[in-house]
């Protein structure tokens, strides 16, 4: 068999190792790009790769391969999601460019750097989110929809009190006004104990006449 083709089939097999690894731990975390997708992702920038270094040998063959950094940011941005005043999936959407970089030094012929990385990869993703659980035991953002009715003057005031003694920080805060009501949002930063406190209080105050975060 040809040495380039086995060489290259090395590659391909070490890809699909690889991204399953690292898909595997995707899957598991029911993320939207999963055990499939994040493998053909990382086989697809290795024959990128491949290919670039076959087919143009001369000064600009990485050019292909230049590529494939643009174009995996399409990819990524799709699973980037805004939900309940949160951005979502963003993990992902690195996981995604991180496994088309890997599936890049596969195809480059950086084989024993890859696995390295990859160890790394996987211990951020399978260990780091317990010392994120930690840090959000501790602190914890929310974006509060505050709708108040229009004739109660001093409900902005209550909600600012209502923060004060839940001991919560508002880092940005925003009021617009309607002919019926009053919608105010608040960026909200305390601990996760103070914020159930502070939608318990909102919950029983009448003047709200609505709220969401």
């Amino acid at each position: 068999m040809d040495p380039i083709l086995t060489d290259n089939l090395i590659k391909l097999g070490m890809a699909v190792v690889v991204g399953g690894l690292i898909g595997a731990e995707r899957e598991y975390q029911d993320k939207a790009a999963g055990f499939r997708t994040i493998i053909l992702i990382t086989v697809g920038s290795t024959l990128f790769t491949i290919l670039s270094l076959t087919l143009d040998p001369g000064n600009t063959q990485t050019r292909i391969a230049a590529n494939i950094v643009t174009g995996i940011g399409f990819l990524g941005a799709g699973a980037i999601i805004r939900e309940h005043g949160k951005i979502g999936g963003l993990t992902t959407a690195a996981t995604i460019w991180l496994s088309a970089a890997l599936g890049m030094g596969i195809g480059a012929g950086e084989l024993a750097f890859v696995m390295a990385s990859t160890g790394v990869v996987l211990i951020v993703l399978f260990f780091f989110p317990l010392v994120e659980r930690r840090i959000d035991r501790i602190r914890e953002a929310r974006t509060y929809k505050v709708v108040i009715g229009f004739g109660n003057a001093k409900g902005i005031e209550k909600i600012q009190q209502a923060l004060e003694e839940c001991s919560l920080k508002a880092v940005e805060s925003h009021q617009q006004k309607t002919e019926s009501a009053i919608t105010s949002t608040w960026q909200v930063i305390g601990s996760p104990k103070n914020q159930k406190k502070f939608v318990e209080m909102l919950m029983k105050d009448e003047s709200v006449k609505e709220f969401d975060y």
